[in-house]
């Protein structure tokens, strides 16, 4: 049996069909296979065995299977340009967030003022732990805080009274009891946001600190605070 000439799909990646002429070609060939198809079939019916003539369901079976191949790639097409759309108004939305700060639990950066930390210990813990650490991910610090869920503000000093550098921190508190560690959680933070991307169909935040984070980590945004 006469095989369909096979047609690629277009990637989810590429622009929307209607605004590029990625998608003009994509159709174009396309619609070319296709003339080429139905020629090879007329050609195959023409100079077929008399003695073996070509059972009429093969025909209606390539047909079938062409115009499935025909009907992905439109729907792939389609669901380009509805992503397009998508991302369009996401990153849209997150524009207006550049200069606000995002609470999340990336590192945040330390100029010398505190900063506030929101700890979350398990209800069951008697000792919670603010641990801190540096850029590279060592542990610079540790500090006992109240049980509680209330906010607190670490000062950025070490236990021998001196102001630690400036740079980017990261926190951890440990949820202890009968002086067991119970759970270790990333503690969240507030952090100005500098730059907003489009990144594998993702909005991107990029904080003060340089780290980025999906715009779906942050769990609230507020106003600069002075």
């Amino acid at each position: 049996m006469l095989a369909p000439t096979p047609t690629t799909g277009t990637p989810l990646t590429n622009p929307p069909p209607t605004t590029t002429p990625n998608t003009a070609s994509s159709a174009s060939a396309l619609s070319s296979d296709f003339e080429t198809f139905l020629k090879m079939l007329t050609a195959q019916a023409r100079f077929q065995d008399p003695l073996e003539p070509i059972d009429s369901s093969e025909y209606a079976a390539q047909l079938a299977q062409f115009s499935m191949v025909e009907q992905q790639v439109l729907s792939n097409d389609l669901l380009t340009g509805l992503s397009t759309q998508l991302g369009a108004g996401s990153m849209a939305q997150m524009a207006g967030w550049i200069g606000m700060e995002a609470r999340s639990t990336a590192p945040v950066q330390f100029d010398g003022t505190p900063i506030t930390i929101n700890p979350n210990p398990v209800a069951t813990a008697d000792e919670v732990v603010l641990v801190v650490y540096d850029s590279n991910d060592a542990e610079v610090q540790r500090q006992r805080l109240p049980v509680s869920a209330e906010p607190v503000d670490w000062a950025g000093v070490s236990d021998d009274g001196s102001p630690f550098p400036a740079g980017a921190y990261r926190f951890e508190i440990e949820s202890r009891a009968g002086g067991e560690v119970l759970v270790t959680d990333q503690a969240e933070t507030y952090s100005r946001i500098t730059e907003a991307r489009a990144q594998d169909g993702q909005a991107v935040l990029i904080l003060q600190s340089g780290a980025a984070i999906l715009a779906s980590a942050v769990t609230g945004i507020r106003q600069p605070v002075s």
